[in-house]
């Protein structure tokens, strides 16, 4: 979906899972139209000092008139390990596409690290391959439907669903679901002109609940393409 912007944004996301300090996800992102197509710039940091994870992830998508966009990433992931057993990075791909091909409705699809890229040759680990395809419709200008099955290619799929209620102008409700393992998830959004909120958590029965918050802004300027 990168290839359909043509402004400049910024945003930063942050989630506490299970509310626990060390579980923590942080990231930042920034995409840059130009008449191309649209650059993207996104970085992230999961765990705390003794584990760590990073991700490092440069893109750009282009779009093929207002119903096609196609993207491509690469990304360089470091992983972190205290008392001796030291730092590991290795280099993975993503690729994407979006299509609206009615009016309403968007149709994406996903794949990251399609090399199935090694992390250490120890026991032979891997990156995983996860697939991502995934719908979402507008019913009207207040409600959104959206449906994703995700797979990796190691693992059982995941499946997910999602509402969205627009309140009001300004003011969004939303709630989801999701499978393996099975979550709740429930949240709202806030539009106000170039700054955009998002609160929401997800619930796990047993490791209880996940709260996380974004924010993004949306510079005037558009790019002409």
């Amino acid at each position: 979906g990168l290839g359909f912007l043509t402004k400049i944004s910024a945003g930063v996301y942050y989630e506490n899972r299970f509310l626990i300090k060390e579980l923590s996800l942080k990231s930042g992102v920034v995409s840059i139209p130009v008449k191309a197509g649209s650059f993207g710039l996104a970085i992230s940091n999961f765990g705390y000092s003794a584990y760590n994870e990073n991700k490092y992830s440069l893109s750009f998508a282009k779009a093929f008139g207002k119903k096609l966009s196609i993207g491509v990433a690469m990304d360089y992931l470091t992983t972190k390990i205290a008392e001796g057993y030291g730092n590991k990075g290795v280099l993975a791909a993503e690729l994407g596409i979006q299509s609206k091909p009615i009016k309403g409705l968007t149709v994406g699809a996903h794949v990251f690290n399609p090399t199935h890229a090694r992390l250490t040759d120890y026991n032979d680990e891997r990156l995983p391959t996860i697939i991502r395809l995934g719908i979402d419709y507008n019913f009207s200008n207040k409600v959104t439907c959206a449906i994703e099955s995700e797979k990796d290619i190691s693992k059982k799929a995941v499946f997910k669903a999602g509402l969205e209620y627009k309140a009001v102008k300004e003011f969004y409700l939303r709630a989801g679901i999701s499978t393996n393992p099975d979550l709740g998830s429930f949240g709202f959004g806030i539009n106000l002109k170039n700054l955009k909120i998002d609160v929401s958590a997800n619930y796990h029965q047993v490791l209880g609940v996940s709260p996380q918050f974004g924010l993004m802004y949306v510079f005037s300027k558009e790019t002409k393409r």
